[in-house]
């Protein structure tokens, strides 16, 4: 199989435009081939295995499985990271909620904690631009745990990482544990909205990372929230993504939990995607 022939196998199901995309992608991650070496005919040459790998990586794709699973890495903020079925792929709006971080607050941070860390992109980004503060990140999936770990030793960052349930959370008083920031991209579809997402999310990606109950939307939120009303230090800052859907009500609940300076932002689309607050 050819990279044009891979494209038109996938063009039914994907669209010319975004076949070709993938197609070029397979090529260059899987066989480090790029686009100068097809137009040279090299893809013509694949081995027998190889064959056989592309093969099997075209069955996938017309499965509907992304193409981050299938070639097991995704590119987030200048760094390529290792994912696979225990972690959301990371998405764009994630990777402005990290430049919104840093923009907004460049002095250095002392202490740093990611809840629901996934991959570990969020964490692992934060190390990078804070050198010197002390990096935690929590999750209650060790198979994600384990996918963080390994991100975080490639991208070669030091990041604490534990098994730590977001709805039961440590007890936390200012004597044990003080963050100056602590951010989470927390589950915030409600049930009601699956009907509305692709079905390639919907198949491969971790329900438990996605979903919140149709009756409490802000579910992880307020815990979150509760726990860093004790473990921010003062004037520390929480910052979440959002669903725009709860935007309102996610920013008259922090200001009933008596966080100030509390802002909203707009994602590269308009929609209010992320939201800070300060204890």
């Amino acid at each position: 199989m050819t990279y044009n022939e891979l494209w038109h196998l996938l063009a039914p199901h994907y669209g010319d435009g975004e076949a070709k995309a993938i197609a070029r992608l397979v090529f260059e991650v899987r066989f480090g081939l790029s686009m100068s070496d097809i137009c040279l005919g090299k893809d013509t040459q694949l081995s027998a295995n190889n064959q056989t790998e592309l093969k099997g990586i075209a069955d996938r794709l017309l499965e509907q499985e992304p193409i981050q699973y299938v070639l097991g890495q995704a590119d987030f903020c200048g760094r390529t990271f290792m994912v696979n079925e225990h972690v959301l792929i990371p998405r764009p709006e994630t990777e402005e909620l990290c430049q919104w971080i840093n923009s907004q607050d460049a002095s250095p941070r002392v202490r740093l904690l990611d809840i629901g860390t996934g991959s570990g992109c969020i964490a692992i980004t934060l190390a990078a631009m804070y050198p010197k503060a002390e990096v935690t990140a929590w999750d209650i999936s060790p198979e994600a745990l384990e996918v963080a770990r390994e991100n975080a030793k490639r991208t070669h960052v030091n990041v604490s990482f534990e098994q730590v349930d977001a709805l039961n959370l440590p007890h936390s008083s200012f004597l044990t544990s003080h963050f100056s920031l602590i951010v989470s991209n927390p589950p915030y579809i409600c049930n009601k909205e699956r009907a509305c997402m692709e079905a390639n999310v919907l198949e491969h990606e971790p329900h438990t990372a996605l979903f919140v109950p149709d009756d409490d939307p802000l579910l992880f939120y307020r815990a979150i929230a509760q726990y860093g009303q004790t473990a921010l230090e003062p004037r520390g800052w929480l910052y979440f993504e959002i669903n725009p859907l709860y935007a309102q009500p996610l920013y008259d609940m922090l200001r009933m939990m008596s966080y100030h300076d509390i802002e909203l932002n707009l994602d590269q689309y308009g929609k209010q995607r992320m939201i800070r607050a300060k204890r």
